[in-house]
């Protein structure tokens, strides 16, 4: 099928909470067009096996995939067969290298060893330094009812911020091509990208996103090998 809603939130991030075992994603209270209030949920543990979510980030990312990004208006916009021409693929976009990924655990006593601290630590920046963030995934709302985090009325957010394709079983239904998740955060004078994925998510897709081969024969590992010997 592919995921419902899928597009890209700009806006103005101010606020977030760290993900829990009761409440496994990590929460963004973002301002978009007219200082309206959005939320995103980033996934910090999976609900299938393993639960530790692959994460990777660029401080360095090619300005080139970007510049479209800066035209768009605050708000959601709405990504649908890649038109615009904004969304993201991990396998055939060139992002980054796969292989890169690493798979963190969502809560860990201790400092910087866990994929809260990660995200919190882009986003502190990014609270200071009065960036733009920019939140690929799939939109839900506007809701009757409040926000269960941030308390504001009507209900929105977006989510699904990770990869969105080699999915097998209950997900497949999410499965297709330029439609993955991600945060990116523009800095005056960088930016830095965010991305998630599964350990259960197959890197050998076709052209609907669905697995050609099972995760044990194509893992982020084996798609990091064939980038490299490209």
């Amino acid at each position: 099928m592919s995921l419902y809603n899928y597009g890209v939130l700009k806006g103005i991030p101010v606020r977030a909470l760290p993900g829990s075992d009761k409440s496994p994603h990590y929460q963004i209270l973002v301002h978009g067009e007219n200082g309206n209030p959005y939320r995103i949920a980033v996934n910090i543990k999976s609900q299938g096996y393993p639960s530790d979510v692959l994460y990777y980030v660029d401080e360095e990312v090619d300005m080139e995939k970007t510049k479209e990004l800066m035209n768009l208006p605050y708000g959601f916009t709405h990504i649908r067969d890649n038109e615009p021409p904004i969304g993201i693929d991990f396998i055939r976009g060139n992002w980054f290298d796969p292989s890169k990924m690493t798979a963190l655990p969502p809560e860990v006593d201790g400092p910087n060893n866990d994929l809260n601290d990660q995200i919190n630590h882009y986003l502190n920046e990014a609270f200071q330094q009065d960036a733009i963030i920019y939140a690929f995934g799939a939109k839900w709302g506007p809701e009757k009812k409040v926000d269960g985090y941030f308390g504001f009325v009507p209900g929105q957010g977006i989510h699904d911020i990770h990869m969105n394709q080699g999915n097998e079983g209950r997900w497949e239904r999410d499965n297709g091509i330029y439609q993955d998740g991600g945060l990116l955060l523009q800095f005056k004078d960088k930016w830095v990208s965010i991305f998630l994925a599964f350990q259960s998510q197959s890197w050998c897709t076709d052209d609907l996103g669905n697995p050609l081969k099972p995760v044990e024969e194509c893992s982020h590992m084996e798609a990091g090998s064939k980038v490299a010997k490209e």
